[in-house]
Formats: structure tokens, sequence, C-alpha cells
């Protein structure tokens, strides 16, 4: 089986995105291509056929080869939950909690060789696999544990593209010294050079690449443009960088950022609406007004629950809410809506109950089972008898509580343990990961949010997302490859 890892000289220097527009390049050349990242520390998380989580940026490099999200795609998922400790998935199934001081000397040999597995298996399936390293393979305290980069490479014997992001300014000085830290062995294998996110005139790079290129011995193999559309992010400091303000924008839409906010790809689908401005609000700065807000997925609802209610931002929701203003949570949001949360086990910290924003009729439990699976269920709520598709990534059962005064709510599906929606309909929210992703029931939504503007309502027959998904994929590997030369991968 051919391979080509690809590296950066730091994080978010475009790894994710390159290794998702070759898979899709070489897929369109007619190789049976795979995306694999040996090991990913990630909130976004995406649910496979089987059941089993891995990054969500793989299952966008699986569609972006035209193939299914397997979990050997990314057989180690790392979930950070605060406190120095994360959530280890191993194949998909979570297998513990553990420190990061204690992290390798306990799961670094079960990781590597559930990865050696992972190799084999994709081996029996694909004829070539593009794989992507995490962080930069030059971290001198890490390397002699480090099983995501160049352990990786070596290990396939594969060509290694090493990528730089030059908008951040000291591009030449991180390749030569990434370049500089690592062992003999593993600089043999990079065979080239990507300057990425760049901006300007390209006569004006030339002579630094020139020099680059005679200082190292490697070709710099593509300079690729600084690309504009949203991509789906793999941490939370991608948000700073988005820009929230669009001028054909009429609704606006607040996203509370919560510390662990996890599956934040959940609106990839609303920033793509040319109408809507999507906007992620610290828990520490004003609401405002929006049209709606969001309390997207979180990996301990609990801790950010509390941060909302110190922070003053849980009052502003309710008293926004009041008001009649539509707020709705995903996952960890939506169990914050309830009366109360409880974790008698102590799964996410120290065991309690902890008051809900009290905006649904219903109480949660955290338990130690998690819930991961694919859904395909009917709405009730904003349009009766659309079909929705999604995933669920919880631990908790949140169950309606006997209504008190006048509140009522009804569920949002057809499965009544998957959602909630107030006697209003202006206060909702769901287990289901990936719902704006189904274009006609997302659209039935935001034309509510029209007509309490007085907006003319938009057209609900389109498609899913996953198809605009596609036309983002199409154009980021027809840019990519306009810029990029893969003659010494292949």
């Amino acid at each position: 089986m051919k391979s080509i890892m690809v590296v950066g000289t730091t994080s978010h220097a475009g790894k994710s995105l390159i290794t998702t527009a070759i898979c899709r390049i070489l897929s369109r050349r007619g190789w049976r291509v795979a995306p694999f990242k040996g090991q990913n520390m990630a909130l976004n998380a995406y649910v496979t056929a089987n059941g089993g989580e891995i990054g969500y940026a793989q299952a966008v490099q699986a569609w972006s080869a035209g193939v299914t999200p397997l979990v050997e795609m990314n057989p180690i998922l790392l979930k950070p939950q605060g406190d120095m400790t994360s959530q280890v998935i191993l194949k998909g199934k979570a297998v513990g909690q553990v420190s990061a001081r204690d992290y390798y000397e306990q799961y670094f040999e079960l990781g590597w060789r559930t990865i050696q597995e992972s190799l084999k298996q994709l081996e029996t399936e694909f004829d070539l696999l593009v794989c992507e390293g995490a962080g930069s393979p030059a971290e001198i305290n890490l390397k002699h544990r480090d099983l995501t980069n160049m352990r990786v490479a070596k290990y396939l014997n594969a060509p290694t593209l090493l990528v730089v992001d030059i908008d951040r300014g000291g591009a030449f000085a991180h390749v030569i010294g990434t370049l500089e830290l690592l062992e003999p062995d593993e600089r043999a294998l990079v065979k080239g050079v990507v300057i990425n996110k760049f901006r300007g005139q390209l006569s004006i790079l030339e002579p630094g690449i020139k020099w680059l290129e005679e200082r190292t011995g490697i070709p710099v193999v593509g300079v690729i443009p600084y690309l504009e559309q949203v991509f789906p992010a793999e941490d939370s400091l991608d948000l700073l960088e988005r820009k929230s303000y669009k001028s054909q924008a009429e609704l606006n839409i607040a996203v509370i950022r919560l510390p662990r906010i996890a599956n934040f790809t959940d609106f990839d689908p609303l920033e793509s609406e040319p109408t809507v401005s999507v906007k992620y609000l610290s828990p520490k700065q004003d609401l405002g007004h929006p049209d709606a807000v969001i309390i997207p997925g979180t990996k301990t609802t609990i801790a950010d629950l509390m941060l909302l209610q110190k922070s003053g931002m849980a009052e502003a929701i309710q008293n926004y809410a009041a008001s009649g203003g539509t707020v709705l949570g995903i996952c960890g949001g939506f169990q914050m809506l309830g009366q109360m949360v409880a974790d008698p086990e102590g799964v996410e910290g120290q065991a309690g109950r902890y008051p809900g924003l009290n905006l649904l009729p219903m109480k949660t439990v955290i338990t130690g089972q998690k819930i991961a699976r694919q859904r395909q269920v009917t709405s009730n709520y904003p349009q009766l008898g659309l079909p929705v598709n999604g995933f669920e990534i919880h631990q908790g059962r949140s169950r309606v509580e006997q209504p008190t005064d006048k509140t009522v709510c009804q569920p949002l599906f057809d499965d009544v343990n998957l959602g909630l929606v107030d006697n209003c309909q202006s206060v909702w929210g769901t287990y289901l990961h990936g719902i704006f992703d189904n274009g006609p029931w997302r659209r039935a939504w935001l034309n509510r949010l029209r007509q309490q503007r007085g907006l003319k309502s938009l057209p609900t027959g389109v498609a899913n997302y996953r198809d605009q998904r596609e036309q983002i994929l199409d154009s980021l590997a027809t840019e990519v490859e306009t810029h990029l030369d893969l003659t010494p991968f292949l």
C-alpha cells in the first residue's frame, strides 16, 4: 500500500486542509484512497455507521476521498475534559480517562499496537493512505512517545510533505528549525515543502523559495493561497479566527463559546447560509439581542453550566428567553436547559446535583455509559414530517418532569428521548448532532426566525449540507491541485 504523510511545522499550519484536498485530488485520479490520523486530540467528533467515534476532520477527509468513515482511520481519539485529563477512545470506543502525565505510561504500547492493527486493516481495503500528523513532528520533549507523526511515516516508509503557515510570519525559520530537529532517517522522508496561506505576489516570494531549496535540498512543491471558505475546524482556537460579518446577513445567531465546546461543526451549515451571521460569544461578553442563542455541545456539561452561572451569562440567557427570544441547546447545551443536572457517579468530577437554566421541564442524570449512534428521525417542529439525519454522542439521560404552572413541552422528533420544544416553540433542545445539515429542516427553522423579523421566507426545497460540502471539497481540491505538485510522492 502506498502512502503519503502530511506534517506541519506548527499546529494550525493547514495539515487537515491539505490532507483533505489530497484525498479528493487522488480520488479523482482513480486511486482508492483513505485518510489516516493515528492519534487525534479533538472535541469535534463523528459517529461512524457502527457506532464508533472518530475525529470529525477524519470523517470529512473520508468523504473527500469518496469513502465511508471508519474507526481505523483515527484509531486513537483523545477528548480533553479539563484538569489536564482526557477521555481515551480506542477504535471508536471509550476505554477510560487519564491524565496527561499518565497517558503514555498506560496507553503508549497499546496505542501503537492499535495503530498498527488499523493500518493493516486499511491496507486490505485501499490502494493509498494519506496520513496526517499532529502539531509538530519536532517536539524534542515528546518525540520518543509521539504516536502520530514520524513514527507512522517511518513505519510506512511514507514520503512526507512538510506544511508551513506563511501567514503567521517566520515560515523559513519554521521549516529550517523543523528539519534540523528531525533525525536523519526522518528528514530523509521529507520529499517536499508546502507554503500555505500565502497572500501577495509570488514573484516577491520566489527568491526565498530558491534559497530554501538550495539550503535544504528539498523542493517547495506548492504555494497555496489563503483560502477564505469555511472549513471544518479541529479545535476551538479556529473559532477565534472566524469572521462573523456578512454584508447580506439578515439574521444574527449567537453561539456561546463554552470553555470545553464540542462539535461546533454542527454550525457550519448555518455559516454557509448567506443571510445568516453566526457569532461566537465568550460567556463574559454581552449577549445583546440576537435572533437566536445557541448553547452548543460540551465535553463537561456541569463545569460549563457552572461557568455560565458564575459569569452572568446564564441569567442573561434566561432573561432573553423570558422576553420571547429563541434559545436552543444541543447535547450538553440541551442538558443545561433543564431544571437540574445530576452526576451521582462523579463521571465529570465531583458527584452532586446542579441547578440548570430551568427553561425546559426536564432533569438529566450523567452516567458512565456513553451513547454513540447514528439516527434517522422525523420532525414535529418546526414543521411536521420532515426527515432528519444526525448522530448522538453523550453521557447522560434526560427525562421530562411533570409540568409545573403552564409549562408544556412536546417531543422535537418522533423519538421522545431525542429532544424537546416548549409550548411557545421558542426554547428547544436536542441530543442530535448534525441537525442543521438537513437542508429543509434548517430552512424551516430559519423561516420561523425570519417571520419574527417580518422577513420573507426562504425556499425550503434545498439540498442537505452534505451536497454543499461536496462542492466545497471539489472547489478546495481544484484550488490546491492548481498550486501543488504531487509528483515526488507518487
